[in-house]
């Protein structure tokens, strides 16, 4: 008799090819339509790219450029401007998706609700560090920072505290996509579950753009950051066919 098992195995391992390959599919096709329904209109990273624009000028008012306070505490504020002007881009997230129901359709159509999530959080991610690397010279300018001498490094940080950002602010996006203040609920819920985040990207925007490599004090909250992406996007995949669905 023919033994059928050695048969079963590439069959199964084939599936599971195909599996992954249609859900990263699923992925850059929701991403990929975010993207162009945004540079269509482009109402929400106009508004993140301005809104950070005048935070930091305003800012720059408010702390002198050439003292060393100033930049002991630059990377806070580039943070607080970053977290501010991303909730502009988070916000429209599921919102643009309510005119003629088409949340509903996006909800029904044959695909998982991670793979609707993973795609709006790419979306939301290129558009949101698209916007930093915008503002980031701007802010070296207003601040009188070097940061383009430890830029592999800070580009790294930004990586890792923009995805923190992004997919908190997705997953939150999708649960306040139904209520009226909306644009107030999503700040008031995303801040704080960030907070570990924020603080771990600051003190290490802070080594940075003062010229200073990171070293093994900073590597602990370096550790914080990568830990916290990896946790909270686990959780968000997890839970997000509950906030979706209910």
């Amino acid at each position: 008799m023919l033994d059928t098992e050695p048969l079963a195995q590439p069959k199964q391992q084939v599936g599971t090819a195909r599996a992954r390959t249609s859900f990263v599919r699923q992925v850059l096709v929701v991403a990929f339509k975010d993207l162009r329904a945004e540079l269509r209109t482009k109402e929400a990273i106009n508004a993140s790219f301005g809104f950070a624009l005048v935070i930091l000028l305003l800012f720059s008012f408010a702390f002198d450029p050439f003292q060393e306070t100033t930049r002991e505490i630059s990377g806070g504020l580039l943070w607080i401007v970053f977290a501010f002007a991303g909730t502009l881009v988070l916000n429209r997230s599921f919102a643009r998706e309510l005119p003629n129901d088409c949340l509903d359709a996006l909800i029904a159509a044959p695909l998982s609700g991670a793979a609707l999530f993973l795609g709006k959080a790419l979306a939301n991610y290129v558009l949101v560090l698209a916007v930093e690397l915008v503002s980031l010279p701007v802010f070296g300018i207003f601040y009188n920072v070097r940061w383009a001498s430890q830029f592999p490094e800070l580009f790294l940080v930004m990586l890792l505290g923009t995805w923190a950002l992004t997919i908190i602010g997705t997953i939150f996006s999708a649960l306040t996509v139904n209520i009226k203040l909306r644009e107030v609920m999503l700040p008031m819920l995303t801040y704080p579950i960030l907070v570990p985040a924020l603080m771990a990207s600051m003190r290490l925007t802070t080594t940075l753009v003062t010229g200073a490599p990171i070293d093994a004090d900073s590597m602990a909250w370096l550790k914080v950051l990568t830990g916290f992406d990896i946790i909270f996007t686990a959780v968000s995949l997890v839970l997000v066919e509950t906030v979706l669905v209910g």
